[in-house]
């Protein structure tokens, strides 16, 4: 299989951080695993998530539970750089950490922090995707950051907070 018929198999995840939503968690959650369910019964089964709080992680708990039954489903944390969580509260870190565990693949987008180390992450996700499932509000930032270069490079975009 080539690259190109790889990436018709991935699937990747952007959204904004909790606190940035302005929807609440648990709707969120349940159209995040609607959407992954779907996406699955699509032909994707690759999930590819960026490991910022809220919304990526969310997702790769969610691909995590969905791979207990489902063995031929993937899991890949691409985290922006090494130590990425450091700074976050003991919990998110706790969960962070859990997930990255749990990961078929843990790719390190950029060896240490830069000032564009989470727009080359994004890219690289979308690059490697054909879907990105969304949880964009509108809002200026690297999630529609994102959702444009998506857009950008004829990528489908489902959008959970448009339904």
């Amino acid at each position: 299989m080539n690259e190109k018929e790889k990436r018709m198999h991935r699937c990747c995840f952007t959204g904004h951080r909790p606190e940035n939503l302005n929807f609440p968690k648990n709707l969120v959650k349940y159209r995040l695993k609607k959407e992954i369910k779907q996406a699955v019964i699509d032909g994707y089964n690759v999930f590819i998530t960026g490991m910022s709080r809220g919304v990526d992680m969310w997702a790769a708990k969610i691909v995590i539970k969905i791979r207990k039954k489902n063995k031929n489903i993937k899991l890949i944390c691409a985290s922006p750089y090494p130590n990425f969580e450091t700074r976050w509260q003991h919990k998110w870190q706790y969960e962070y950490n859990k997930i990255i565990a749990q990961a078929d693949i843990v790719r390190y987008i950029c060896p240490s922090y830069s000032n564009f180390c989470f727009q080359m992450r994004n890219e690289w996700m979308v690059n490697h995707s054909g879907r990105v499932i969304a949880a964009f509000n509108g809002k200026k930032g690297g999630t529609k950051n994102t959702v444009e270069y998506a857009l950008k490079n004829n990528k489908e975009i489902r959008n959970i907070l448009n339904i």
